[in-house]
This record gives structure tokens, sequence and C-alpha cells, in this order.
């Protein structure tokens, strides 16, 4: 071992390893907090090697609930800087692999240690290794749609104040998951929406349109958080068909919540 990186977070460890080389980078198996990691890391050094990841189903589907994570993968694939692919067999160990280096990635309490060989013979066999096991791994269906996809759209689509709001709201969280971990996007897009007076057809149209989720699971976050009281609706009349519901906040502390402070208010009221 001639090389190794001792780190306070994951973060701060790959950094380093993407420093150091131009070319594709594999990934490893990483712990699920690593994953998140590679996405935060990716998103902020646009300098950073393609890198590939090759992990477990399981973890990638439990990382990529959140919504803040998946998003900013999904802007990373379409900017050809990040895949993902499968395990079939998981090994037991975590690595990052470039060509000059390989790393053996070890957490302990709040030290990340990249455990490092530059031995060529090894390096070139590991590369070769993962270069073949990624040729014949399944590519990951990341559903989500990119997060500057969704922010562009939601402009057009509805208004610059709505996004504003929305992207305000995604600032103010760490997570956004909706199981209690943050606000999951539906229910994000439903209260920004309420806050500027939108139509619930127009949001939940840009919403299925967009891939973010569908119509019908506007309308059912719409009736759950209606029921407590978090958003109501009015009727607005149009020239042909049904009146179509204009979505507005329920609850005092909301319509007196600034955009940063949405999120936290109406996870205190879900919560109570």
């Amino acid at each position: 071992m001639t090389e190794n990186l001792l780190q306070d977070d994951v973060g701060s460890m790959l950094t380093t390893v993407f420093g150091a080389t131009d070319e594709p980078v594999y990934v490893v198996n990483p712990s699920r907090r690593s994953i998140s990691e590679l996405v935060s890391t990716l998103d902020a050094d646009s300098d950073a090697p393609e890198v590939r990841l090759l992990a477990d189903e399981r973890a990638l589907k439990d990382v990529m609930d959140d919504f803040l994570v998946a998003s900013t993968a999904a802007d990373l694939i379409d900017e050809e800087r990040l895949t993902m692919r499968l395990l079939d067999d998981v090994p037991n160990h975590s690595v990052a692999v470039t060509v000059d280096t390989v790393y053996a990635l070890v957490t302990i309490s709040d030290t990340v240690g990249g455990l490092g060989t530059d031995d060529a013979a090894f390096v070139d066999n590991a590369y070769d290794y993962y270069d073949s096991a990624w040729e014949d791994a399944d590519e990951y269906s990341l559903r989500t749609p990119p997060l500057n996809r969704v922010q562009s759209t939601l402009e057009s689509d509805i208004g610059p104040e709505t996004a504003s709001d929305f992207n305000d709201v995604l600032n103010s969280l760490s997570t956004a998951r909706g199981d209690g971990d943050g606000l999951d996007e539906v229910t994000i897009s439903l209260l920004v929406a309420a806050r500027n007076g939108e139509l619930l057809y127009d949001i939940s149209k840009w919403g299925e349109d967009v891939g973010l989720a569908s119509k019908a699971t506007f309308s059912r976050t719409k009736t759950k958080l209606e029921d407590m009281n978090l958003i109501d609706t009015e009727k607005v009349p149009i020239d042909v068909g049904r009146p179509r519901l204009r979505l507005m906040l329920g609850d005092d502390r909301l319509k007196d919540a600034e955009p940063d402070e949405l999120a936290s208010v109406a996870q205190s009221i879900l919560a109570a």
C-alpha cells in the first residue's frame, strides 16, 4: 500500500480521488451514505471525471427514494458524468478504481479511509476486471426526472414565482423522501402551487408531463393535504367542462411562512 487517504467525510475523500485522474473511475459497492456523497461531490465538482457506479439494486433504490439525491443524479446522467449499473454478485468490499490506483473504502466512526495501492500489475488487473464487469452489468433505471428539467419547466409552464418557491423549499431540506424524513416532491409542488394560487389541473399536468408523478398521485396527495387543512381549494368556472380547483394554503401558519420555512412548518403540522 503506497497511497492512503484519510478524510473527515466521504465527499472529501472522493474529491481527492477524482482530482488525480481524467479517466473514468469505477466506484464499486459503496455504502448508502457513500452513494449520496458521491452524487453531491460530482454535482459540486464540474471537473470531476466520469464515474461508473456499480452497486446493489436495493441500496440504489433506498438512496434514490430521496428526491434531492435522485434528481441531482439524473442531472449528472444527462450530462454523461455518471452512470449507474447493477451488481449481480455483491462483494464484501467497497472500492474506487482509477487507471493508476485502487482504493479500498473504509469508514470508521467519523473518519473515512481510502487505503490505496498503485502497484501497476494489480491496478491494471483491477481496472480491466471492473471494465469487463461494467460491460456485462444491467443499467439501473432511474425514473426521477433531472432537477434542471424540473426547475426550468416549472418556471415556463407554471410561473417564475412558483419555481422560485419550489427551489427555496428544496434548499431548506436535507432530504426529501416523504416518509417522515422531509417532504416528497409532490407535496412540495402542491404547497408552492397553493402558495401562489395555481390550479390543481395545471400543477398536476406539469408534474405528469415532466415525469414527477401521475395526475392521480397529485390528486390523492391534494386530498390528503386538504383533509389535514394544509391546503384549501376553490372552484374556478371554465367555459366548457367541470370547474377547476384553485389551490390555496389552508393553515394560517403556512400563510405566514416564508418559502424557506414552508417545509419545516408543514412537517410540524403533519407530525402533530
